[in-house]
């Protein structure tokens, strides 16, 4: 064991010098020294070969205890032992990768080593006294994404009872941005730190959120995932549960709450952005040099575009009246007006970055009295909008197909009764399919009556409501663009962007993946070195900003059950990879030994490399992605808010220009596909691509 995490620990230094060294090599990138990158996380201080040893025991121990627990088939221990593994899995990686920031982070992984072994001692005994304690709690979930043993906080009110029948209200409280936050400093904070919000009566969740992401990609999924976990082992109200936080944080409660909406009984954002382009500072002339589908991917995140979502989620900002942060209260205000909204704001009357007091007391009292009337379950007016599928529901209104991804898409939908019918009236933007319905109980449908839909005043007669006060209507347009009752029939072969499988590159890395290494020999040398470097990079990065550890096989070792469970991240071409080889001759961009083919264009296979993310040709319900792992690169992690897909659902790199800390190599084409996953008719010809190019903002958030 010992042996093993030394070796370990030298990769993973040799490693981080190594992307250091190769951020900073970048010069041309930036105006001048002070502008270059620095690593994110920092690199960690040198260990005392004591303190070294004594965490080596400790893990050794620990690991011993978790290997009596899983040889147990018990299913109540099976369910907790990964509020034992997060203890472990925390003061492993700060050992094996260098990340103990100061000396007492040393100090504090001894001590949840100790409570790692406490807890499991008390597990295989059959006990978990934790699981049923008040005040603060640290536990962890095995993330759906990598497997990974992903940890989170809790403050559990003294009014809770492990055996009683009250819900409980639930507060989920997003933290701000701290580069040195390893999951040591995360765990130790959490088991001694209330937190800036703690309401009677009330469960606050403190994610991890992966780290320092703005709780987007996979950090979003994290928030969702340690909601889940908790309503797994607490009673929870669906109905309210609110969303809450500050600076990078305030930043990411803007996030969830335009894009997760009908989840939440209020928000309460503080501080933080809510968009990219006037929080970077970017001019005109930055704007209008980047390629058209970049500037398109800014809609996947930026807030002010899904302000109306807002409608459905009482909200209330705050910012200091001197801090410049306030900016994102400014522009989600002027968003809200637009719709028709007037933003709720506190501000705190010559505060900087941080709440007043007055009004913090102010906010707790508001957002209380808003959960305390809960979440709206069947609204009679439903207003969304989207620019994707991956955001495509709000309450019993659910978008399946669009005419165009990244434009405006919008549905607003109103329920009427006449004395003979139910009526569902709907008006609908750039949107081709719709899901209309409500689970058991919840349909406001006299059951007695016929339901008409009226979508773009075309009259339809829709199903009736069921006993059970459920009902469902699926509509999609035909090719004349009229509007028809039921789902949309494609053929054996055809395929459809539909909600999670939509792109671009960055959307495999929110579900199940794996990446699928190449065990074959390919003629293109240079080719081969970049797969190999970028390969390495792409799980190396995974840990480091998104704190798990990727899944690797094989691609002689990728079994049925892989590819019916995950997305695959292949890396290599037809020649080196087998399940390149496989699908190869059915996708719409194809590497053969001369050329990469796209559409009539072909590009020198020599020097030129696909990655592209499209459905699997043998299991079209899941991902392939070629050659990338997430898009977003060194000089993207000083900044949460240049934090957006840096590439669309293809592009074709010519590495004759050398990987750096903002692309992986020259973006000579790039673009997405159409709404059927074909190609563009419209792609660039080779060699006539601007590279493209990004602001050099450096400020943190």
């Amino acid at each position: 064991m010992c042996d093993h995490l030394r070796q370990l620990r030298k990769l993973a230094i040799g490693a981080f010098f190594a992307i250091a060294v190769q951020s900073l090599a970048s010069v041309q990138l930036f105006a001048d020294d002070a502008a270059r990158p620095s690593p994110v996380p920092p690199l960690g201080i040198e260990v005392p070969a004591a303190d070294r040893a004594e965490l080596e025991r400790g893990l050794a121990a620990l690991d011993a205890s978790l290997k009596e627990l899983s040889a147990s088939n018990v299913e109540h221990i099976q369910s907790l032992v990964p509020d034992v593994q997060v203890f472990q899995r925390a003061v492993s990686s700060a050992v094996l990768n260098n990340e103990f920031f100061d000396s007492a982070d040393i100090a504090k992984a001894k001590e949840l080593l100790q409570v790692g072994r406490m807890r499991a001692e008390q597990l295989l005994k059959g006990d978990s006294p934790w699981a049923k304690t008040t005040g603060l709690v640290v536990r962890g979930y095995t993330s759906k994404i990598d497997s990974s043993i992903q940890p989170y906080g809790l403050v559990v009110p003294p009014s809770y009872q492990a055996d009683g029948s009250h819900k409980f209200r639930l507060d989920v409280w997003l933290h701000g941005r701290n580069e040195k936050l390893s999951e040591v400093n995360f765990l130790d904070e959490r088991s001694k730190k209330p937190g800036e919000f703690t309401p009677p009566d009330t469960i606050v969740l403190h994610p991890y959120g992966r780290y320092c992401n703005t709780f987007k990609f996979a950090g979003e999924v994290d928030v969702l995932e340690a909601i889940e976990a908790v309503k797994r082992q607490y009673r929870i109200d669906d109905d309210r549960i609110a969303v809450r936080g500050f600076s990078m944080g305030g930043a990411g409660c803007w996030h969830l709450a335009v894009h997760y909406t009908d989840r939440w009984a209020a928000a309460a954002p503080g501080a933080g952005f809510a968009e990219s382009e006037q929080f970077l500072k970017m001019s005109d002339n930055e704007m209008a040099a980047l390629p058209e589908w970049q500037r398109k991917l800014f809609s996947l995140y930026d807030c002010p575009l899904y302000a109306a979502n807002l409608y459905h989620c009482p909200t209330i900002a705050y910012n200091g009246e001197d801090d410049p942060q306030k900016q994102a209260a400014d522009v989600m205000e002027k968003a809200l007006q637009n719709e028709g909204i007037a933003l709720r704001r506190i501000v705190g009357p010559h505060t900087k970055h941080s709440y007043e007091r007055d009004a913090k007391r102010t906010i707790d009292e508001a957002v209380s009295s808003i959960v305390d009337v809960g979440r709206e379950r069947t609204p009679t007016e439903v207003h969304l909008v989207t620019y994707t599928l991956r955001y495509n529901h709000m309450d019993w209104v659910q978008i399946d197909g669009l005419a165009e991804h990244w434009a405006e898409s919008r549905v607003n939908a109103a329920i009427s009764s006449t004395d003979d019918q139910s009526v569902v009236t709907a008006a609908t933007t750039n949107v081709t399919d719709l899901t209309l319905s409500f689970p058991p109980g919840w349909c406001p449908f006299d059951v007695a009556k016929p339901v008409q839909v009226s979508v773009d005043n075309e009259e339809l007669d829709a199903p009736r409501a069921f006993s059970d006060r459920s009902w469902q209507c699926k509509l999609h347009q035909d090719d004349q663009h009229q509007w028809k009752i039921g789902a949309r029939e494609l053929g054996k072969n055809e395929l459809r962007k539909r909600p999670g499988l939509q792109g671009p590159i960055d959307d495999a890395f929110m579900d199940s993946f794996i990446i699928v290494r190449p065990t074959g020999k390919s003629a293109r040398g240079v080719a081969n070195q970049w797969v190999k470097s970028e390969m390495d990079r792409a799980i190396r990065e995974w840990r480091r900003q998104f704190r798990g550890e990727v899944r690797v096989k094989d691609d002689t070792a990728v079994t049925d059950g892989d590819i019916a469970a995950s997305n695959l991240i292949l890396w290599g071409d037809e020649e080196s990879n087998a399940v390149i080889k496989r699908i190869n001759e059915k996708l719409p961009i194809r590497w053969d030994s001369e050329n990469v083919v796209v559409g009539q264009e072909k590009y020198p296979a020599a020097d030129r490399v696909p990655v592209l993310i499209y459905p699997n040709p043998l299991n079209p319900q899941r991902y392939v992605v070629f050659n990338s792992g997430f898009t977003f690169r060194e000089t993207d992690y000083m900044n949460n808010a240049r934090q957006i897909p840096r590439l669309p659902d293809w592009a074709i790199i010519d590495i004759r220009t050398p990987p750096d800390a903002i692309q992986p190599g020259k973006i000579e084409a790039a673009g997405f596909f159409g709404e059927a996953w074909e190609l563009n008719p419209t792609v660039p010809k080779p060699n006539k691509n601007k590279t493209a190019s990004s602001t050099s903002e450096t400020n943190s958030t």
